[in-house]
């Protein structure tokens, strides 16, 4: 895995919101790679999502954006800086982006220089750690010009919430329509939706069952990690076997939608 020098990525951060507690499990910053499995397959599905799209001149953010495995990712696959914006102050020391500004930034803030500044703003396996899910997605909008789009990404299915969510910091999970309803409801236009994931939904069956009878502190590990290289190689192989887009199951949920004029805005 690529490292970043922890003293350079620190003199990058951008110290604008006072700090506050956040719902997310550290550990999980250990496991996750941009050679995981499930890393790589959810930029695969990104990719489809975005297809047709051509990113150079966009200006581009990810909310949440943690350790920065996405920043990372839309940097070497289009070719954009990706400014990130993370209120864990422990995974943005370890950020692993060479281009883009990473921001210690509330976006309930809400500041000026933000509002309707990107084409594209990112929001992976975020909305399920927030209690006021509407709410913070108001405010991540804020941040979209009119005409931009917002990509999400949250796991799916309520009934695999597992010990893993919980320990993870997950509140809920989602089902496609619910996440349309939810999006919609922000008033963005919703163009394009799947489910994927689905080839890996029976081990997440066995991952729910077992978890029961792992200890606290050991269950982000268990429940993450493939345990091997070439366990990791073989299950991204699977998470392979589907077609994108798709509405029948999976275990996660990706939306692509767009900002609108809002009525009675000149």
């Amino acid at each position: 895995m690529m490292m970043n020098n922890p003293s350079a990525v620190r003199k990058r951060i951008e110290f604008i919101s006072e700090p506050i507690s956040v719902n997310m499990a550290d550990d999980w910053f250990e496991i996750a790679t941009l050679d995981h499995f499930w890393i790589r397959r959810r930029f695969d599905v990104a990719r489809s999502m975005l297809r047709g799209c051509d990113l150079s001149g966009w200006r581009v953010a990810e909310v949440g954006c943690g350790h920065g495995l996405v920043q990372r990712q839309f940097e070497q696959g289009f070719g954009v800086a990706v400014d990130g914006f993370e209120l864990n102050l422990v995974s943005l020391e370890q950020n692993l982006s060479t281009r883009g500004r990473l921001l210690h930034y509330n976006v309930f803030d809400r500041r000026a220089e933000f509002g309707g500044r990107y084409d594209l703003v990112i929001l992976f396996d975020v909305l399920e750690h927030i209690e006021r899910e509407e709410q913070f997605l108001d405010a991540t909008k804020f941040l979209i010009k009119e005409g931009g789009r917002v990509l999400i990404n949250v796991p799916a299915l309520q009934g695999l919430y597992s010990q893993y969510d919980r320990r993870a910091g997950h509140l809920r999970r989602y089902s496609l329509p619910d996440l349309v309803n939810l999006v919609s409801a922000q008033g963005l236009q919703v163009r394009a939706c799947t489910y994927w994931g689905l080839p890996l939904l029976p081990f997440l069956w066995v991952r729910k069952w077992h978890l029961r009878f792992v200890r606290s502190e050991n269950v982000i590990r268990r429940g993450f990690d493939p345990g091997s290289k070439l366990v990791n190689r073989a299950m991204h192989l699977l998470s392979l076997a589907e077609p994108i887009p798709q509405k029948f199951c999976g275990t996660s949920a990706m939306l692509l939608a767009r900002k609108i004029r809002e009525p009675g805005r000149s």
